[in-house]
């Protein structure tokens, strides 16, 4: 194997990786606001505070009535769109 491809290879797995953790935070919080976690504890605060930086484009973007559906709209979409474009990139790399 090519220095190249060896290259490529560990830049698109640390692209899925970077994907996947901006996921995992955004669903975590899905999950903690529909559980109604203690929004006074730090953990809770640092994952609502990533989650907000991390969907800033897309949160409120949709105006259902129910502030659950907005959360999970919002910040799902998010989750998905930086899971899709993560992988697609990586995907491309893994194939060069």
């Amino acid at each position: 194997m090519s220095r190249i491809s060896l290259g490529t290879n560990q830049a698109g797995r640390v692209i899925a990786v970077v994907a996947d953790v901006m996921a995992v935070i955004l669903g975590l919080w899905i999950l903690m606001y529909l559980l109604d976690a203690n929004r006074a504890n730090d953990f809770v605060q640092f994952i609502h505070n990533a989650a907000a930086w991390l969907a800033g484009w897309s949160h409120d973007l949709f105006t259902f009535d129910a502030a659950w559906a907005r959360v999970v709209a919002g910040y799902g979409l998010a989750a998905l769109v930086y899971l899709f474009v993560g992988h697609t990139i990586a995907n491309r790399l893994y194939r060069h």
